[in-house]
């Protein structure tokens, strides 16, 4: 049986593997029966799920450097296949399954924010951490056929305390309301002489209207990055 040092040793190994990437622990869960669960390799039912994602511009070095010396840009996906290159390998260190939100079949990256990490969505849609605001992402995950120990839970939704809602009012597009995101006008928006001088170029002016995780904001070229592959 595993012992607690050795899930210690599982937690701290696993974040100095990812911290050159850019890349952080963002959540542990252990699987509970009647859970949904998802597969290994090996074909087995995983018993615990570490979420891993960029915390703020976080992986933006160290992505922009590795897209410096691909062909053709990287590909239609570059995100996507970077996090491939460089996930996998430290999966298979750990005697870990790999999984990604791009790939089928899709796995519940949103829920399994909500149970690790309590989050909960804000109105853009995008999970809301009470310190990173909305300056976070997932961009794998790993499938244990063990338990792989804990990370402290967050608490708090910072939306039932925000009664401005700068969110709502700064979206030039109207596209955020109180009963979700409407993909539609804000991409006929970014395609416009305005969107393109405004969002396309400085970010979603709605995200950037929230106080929360003001410090953890993006840098400017990964902001215009996310809002090409938004306008796609």
């Amino acid at each position: 049986m595993t012992g607690p040092d050795t899930l210690h040793d599982d937690l701290e190994n696993l974040r100095a593997a990812l911290k050159p990437h850019g890349l952080f622990l963002r959540g542990v869960l252990d699987v509970e029966d009647g859970d949904p669960v998802p597969l290994l390799e090996s074909g087995k039912r995983a018993t615990s799920v570490v979420l891993i994602g960029n915390i703020g511009g976080s992986l933006w070095p160290p992505f922009e450097a590795w897209l410096g010396k691909q062909t053709g840009n990287g590909g239609e996906h570059p995100l996507d296949t970077w996090s491939k290159a460089v996930l996998t390998p430290v999966s298979l260190r750990f005697g870990a399954t790999a999984y990604f939100p791009s790939d089928p079949p899709w796995q519940p990256f949103q829920r399994w924010g909500m149970q690790a990490e309590g989050l909960k969505p804000s109105p853009l849609g995008i999970l809301i951490h009470p310190v990173y605001g909305l300056w976070h992402g997932y961009r794998g995950a790993f499938g244990f056929d063990r338990s792989i120990g804990d990370i402290a839970e967050t608490t708090g939704h910072p939306c039932d305390s925000c009664f401005e809602k700068p969110c709502l009012s700064h979206c030039p597009a109207h596209a955020i309301t109180t009963v979700g995101f409407q993909l539609r006008p804000c991409r006929t928006h970014l395609r416009s002489p305005a969107g393109e001088a405004g969002c396309m170029q400085s970010g979603c002016l709605a995200r950037e209207a929230c106080p929360v995780g003001a410090a953890y904001r993006y840098p400017p070229e990964q902001l215009r990055f996310h809002m090409a592959a938004l306008d796609r």
